[in-house]
Parts: C-alpha cells; structure tokens; sequence
C-alpha cells in the first residue's frame, strides 16, 4: 500500500471552531438538519469533556501506526487527529506517547476508528480520546499509508480541516465550508431550546408546544379512562384477543363501554 501525505491543507477558521465547541455534538447535529453524526460506536474513555477543532487525518493499515508518526508531524495547535484503516481493526494503534507528542503540538484530542490504550495514562495528562475500541495489542510500523486525505468514519466523508466535535454524546463532522452556517444554525437552536426550557420550567407540556395533541389526534391516539380501559380489557380476554394481560391485538373501540 502506498500513500500521499498532504501537507497545509486549508483549515476552518478558527473562531467558528472554537464556538461550536461551546454548542456541543447534540446540538450542532440538530441545527445542520441531523447531519454529520459518526455514529454510536465512536465512545469517549473519559466524561464531561467537550472539544472541538480542525481535522487532521490518517489512513493506516490494519494492525500498524506508522502513518499516525507521519501524522503527528502535520498536527498544529487548535487540531484534532482523526485516524481510521483500510478494513477494520481493533488494535491499540494509540497510546500515551502518542498523546505526549500530540499535546506538546497543541492537538485538541483524538478520534480513531480503532482501538486505543494507556487509557488512564490519557486521562491522567488531560488528552480526550474517542474510539471504536480499548485495546492493548501491539502494532507494527511496516505499511504506508496517506495523512490528510478524505476518509470515511462511520460513514461520514472527513476531509483535512473540517471541525469535528467530540463530547459525551459522541462525534461529529462539520464540513469547513459551513463552519459560520453552522454556527449561526446552533445559535437559532439554542435560543429555541432555552425559550422551550423556560416554557417547561413555567408548566407547559411539549404536548401543546410543539403541537403534538393533533399529531396524536391525526395517528388514531384516543384517550380512555383506566375503568373505561379496565372494562375493554376484560372484554377482550374474553374475546381470545392476543394478549390477555394487554388486550394487545384488539381494537379498543370494540369492547362495550368505550367512546369515541
């Protein structure tokens, strides 16, 4: 296998970065319409941590780190390194000395679609890492590879300098391009969702907010007493319905006592 290793790419501009790490994964994903998710693999090996920052990626071969050497070189201040394999792996390409490089470069943290380990060393130095596995198996450093080309995680297209967004909730890209769209979306959904937070806090149910009673009118939802319900439940272990405990597999609106 041989490989490019891209040197420079364009990054997202900085600020934007930096205040999508104030909105967090859940909340950008929202406000870019559900997009850019990297799935629920992607776990982080430690909590209450939130970052954000530029893409710098990898493309190593299964079982050997030796592009994520030629990685750290292309790493500044402000990155995040987002390494995958040709085919999948759960070996532990990753670990603290890594890290140490990594930290001394002013990288932000880790997503690797891999496996990790020195998992409390990491914490231990403050260095956020998200990934596919927690593995002590070795590696070797034998087979190219490419840093800072595009690469799919969780089917997810990332290229070099796209922000990416780690918390508790997972990871997610943001292509460079829409970094000010998207912080203009996340900052219109903040201000929706506190407008709803004080709205819930005052006694209004999402039922009536968001208008959910017709939705449920429009879906065949009825209400119906517990003795009304209690009623149509007897009738319907009688009736052999499908579920005697439940009345489950019986039309509600069939047993005697209910109302439409």
């Amino acid at each position: 296998m041989s490989g490019v290793i891209v040197t420079d790419p364009p990054r997202a501009v900085a600020e934007d970065v930096d205040a999508l790490a104030g909105y967090g994964v859940a909340t950008v994903h929202e406000a870019l319409a559900r997009t850019g998710l990297l799935g629920p693999a992607l776990r982080p090996i430690q909590q209450d941590v939130r970052v954000a920052g530029t893409a710098v990626t990898a493309l190593c071969w299964p079982g050997d780190n030796l592009m994520i050497h030629a990685a750290v070189e292309q790493c500044a201040e402000g990155d995040i390194l987002v390494v995958t394999t040709t085919s999948p792996c759960t070996d532990g390409l990753f670990g603290e000395l890594f890290a140490t490089a990594l930290q001394r470069r002013g990288v932000r943290g880790l997503v690797i679609n891999t496996g990790v380990r020195d998992t409390a060393e990491l914490r231990a130095m403050g260095f956020p890492v998200w990934s596919a596995a927690v593995s002590a198996q070795g590696t070797v450093k034998a087979t190219g590879g490419s840093v800072n080309i595009p690469i799919i995680v969780g089917g997810q297209q990332i290229r070099p300098g796209d922000v990416i967004i780690a918390d508790d909730d997972g990871v997610m890209v943001v292509p460079r391009q829409r970094s000010a769209e998207a912080v203009k979306a996340s900052e219109a959904r903040t201000a929706k969702e506190e407008a709803s937070r004080l709205a819930f806090r005052d006694g209004q149910l999402g039922l009536d907010r968001y208008g959910l009673r017709e939705t449920l009118v429009r879906l065949g939802v009825r209400y119906q007493s517990y003795a009304e319900y209690a009623e149509y439940a007897e009738y319907a272990r009688g009736a052999g319905g499908a579920n005697s405990d439940t009345g489950a597999g019986v039309d509600p609106g069939a047993g005697p006592g209910t109302r439409s």
